[in-house]
């Protein structure tokens, strides 16, 4: 069997990002946990095609092979700012360009970023919905940070620690114990 797959993906714009080095830190959990390797992206390394494409056949080969990666990945790693409540419009936009049977039965991380705990219910208001369209399998434990959480952009909150190894834990259990079908989208016991 090839080493799992983990991607992340970072609905922000601006580098550095807490967002990005937040969703970089889970994946990389996970991918250390299930012997896999990880990539991340963010919404700029979509490139130029990314904002004005309406079908997924106006992504030039940068935001193409973003999608690829994304379609061949074991476990999605899936993060955001907060802004007014939500997640970003670029961030929204990306996923309304993908076809829905991709994200099938693919077991997902969702995180968000956020200035402090009112936007907390981001992940289970916005997020969780947004996946569940997708008929994704959205892992139970989602993690919410603010900026309290972070010193000099590096994570420094014990308990956020321990949220990120309770959903790399679900992560491991769903990647190992499962297969997912490429050609089914679906998740299948082994």
């Amino acid at each position: 069997m090839t080493a799992p797959r983990i991607t992340g993906f970072s609905g922000n714009l601006t580098s550095p990002s807490k967002t990005r080095g937040f969703v970089e830190h889970i994946a990389g959990q996970a991918a250390l946990s299930l012997g896999g390797v990880s990539s991340v992206y963010d919404i700029a390394d979509l490139g130029a095609s990314f904002p004005a494409a309406r079908w997924p056949s106006q992504l030039d080969k940068q935001a193409s092979d973003i999608v690829d990666e994304i379609a061949a990945a074991d476990l999605l790693v899936v993060g955001t700012p907060t802004y007014k409540g939500s997640y970003t419009g670029l961030f929204k936009h990306f996923f309304d360009l993908l076809d829905p049977k991709l994200l099938r039965g693919k077991p997902v991380i969702l995180a968000a970023t956020g200035g402090g705990d009112r936007h907390s219910l981001i992940v289970e208001h916005q997020l969780r919905p947004l996946f569940g369209f997708f008929e994704a399998f959205a892992l139970p434990t989602a993690i919410y940070v603010s900026d309290r959480d972070f010193t000099d952009g590096k994570l420094n909150n014990p308990l956020i620690e321990s949220r990120i190894a309770q959903a790399v834990s679900e992560a491991v259990r769903t990647v190992s114990g499962h297969s997912f079908s490429r050609r089914t989208g679906q998740m299948a016991a082994e």
